[in-house]
């Protein structure tokens, strides 16, 4: 047996937390402890949660709080008392807690054996390298634009600029849903062609995610029919439909195609300081844990901004050692060629660098921005700043001047 150790923000007064972790810890468990016989209380301690530590800050992240201070409570729980599934896991740990007032859900602690009951990405980081043979930059990413109400000629030509361009990967609007102008499996079909068109035209690979959507109960046989019609891979909302129906599309050997999770909806439970699920645990651990191959967060730097440190974070747990696949982070939102350096610096080489605006808003179009961020790339591989980029490609020259950058 072992435990996944919880780790909880809450604000009190100093030194009155003793008496509110130990109420965690059994209310979340058995239920009481003191009053029980001791024969029972010998047969209930394996179910017993345990609190491991309680530690007080005295910062000033939140500094009007009456005299109170921020504290984290850290409780272990057997695991014996649960189902090997991600529900059962955070309704134990987190279910009628998350209504008790002010606490936030931190972290969770997997012992790395207790991590084999999880498939984690199917094809994580090495296997997308392996797939598109990119090993020695990030990749590239861009999405379609104002798609909706379009037909699929629209939608073909978009998917054909933003290849030209070089990017790696292109993915659906999170909004496209199925529909009568663009249809689920004709995106599949008529994508497919494109991009092998334009690999034979340019020797690039491009992989275009399409949006898996519609009622619960009918997404593993339209997955399975995606499959089967060459499919590069998968955009899910996993914050609407949930962690395990990601883990169920995950662990399918007849879909086995790479996932990628958007934070659509997350922002319900990670936006508040003070209640909900930490960004890291939810879009990083968790997300990774279920087994997506990509996780796509709000960068720093757009206006739908991550705090720097919060978006650092998910990207560590995405690709902290564990025994599981890694995951690849996929910063989003406000991202332009100018940023490429920054980028690098905070999430590294195995990092996905994605835009909307920034490729589709470049004068040339999205070939012309697709080709301006792989000269970006290029150029911070090599040691070189964007500065001197700018006297060798024209693309990214122009990107510089409309967006900015060093």
């Amino acid at each position: 047996m072992c435990d996944i150790i919880a780790t909880y923000q809450v604000y009190g007064r100093p030194g009155t937390f003793d008496k509110k972790a130990e109420g965690i810890a059994l209310g979340l468990t058995i239920g009481s402890w003191t009053d029980l016989p001791l024969l029972e209380q010998e047969q209930l301690k394996k179910h017993k949660g345990k609190v491991t530590s309680i530690n007080e800050f005295y910062d000033d992240e939140h500094p009007n709080r009456y005299g109170e201070v921020r504290a984290e409570i850290s409780i272990s729980y057997p695991t014996v008392n649960f189902s090997n599934d991600l529900p059962a896991i955070l309704t134990t740990v987190f279910g009628k807690l998350s209504l008790d007032g002010e606490v936030k859900l931190l972290d969770l602690q997997f012992d790395n054996s207790y991590l084999t009951n999880f498939p984690g990405p199917r094809f994580g980081i090495d296997g997308i390298r392996n797939t598109i043979n990119v090993y020695n930059r990030p990749l590239t990413m861009s999405i379609f634009k104002g798609v909706i109400g379009r037909d699929i000629e629209f939608l073909k030509e978009q998917l054909n600029q933003q290849a030209l361009g070089g990017v790696d990967l292109v993915k659906d609007d999170e909004i496209l849903f199925d529909n009568a102008l663009t249809p689920f499996s004709e995106r599949i079909i008529q994508g497919k062609k494109v991009l092998q068109n334009v690999f034979e035209q340019t020797g690039h690979r491009t992989l275009y995610a399409v949006n898996l959507s519609g009622k619960t109960f009918a997404l593993r046989d339209k997955a399975r029919k995606a499959k089967e019609l060459g499919a590069d891979a998968l955009l899910f909302n996993v914050h609407t439909y949930g962690l395990d129906v990601l883990q169920a599309l995950a662990e399918d050997d007849e879909i086995a195609l790479p996932l990628m999770a958007h934070p659509a909806f997350s922002g319900a439970f990670i936006s508040s300081s003070l209640y909900g699920v930490s960004t890291a645990l939810l879009l990083g651990k968790l997300i990774r844990t279920a087994g997506a191959d990509f996780s796509l967060f709000p960068s720093p730097y757009g206006s739908v901004a991550l705090e720097r440190n919060q978006a650092i974070g998910v990207s560590a747990f995405l690709k902290e050692e564990n025994g599981l696949k890694k995951s690849f982070p996929v910063p989003s939102a406000g991202i332009h060629p100018g940023l490429v350096p920054q980028l690098y610096d905070d999430f590294g080489i195995d990092s996905i660098i994605n835009a909307g605006g920034g490729v589709h808003g470049h004068p040339e179009g999205a070939a012309g921005g697709g080709r301006a961020f792989r000269q970006a790339l290029s150029a911070v591989i090599a040691g070189q700043t964007l500065s001197e980029a700018v006297e060798e490609h024209a693309e990214l020259r122009t990107a510089i001047s409309l967006w900015g950058g060093k």
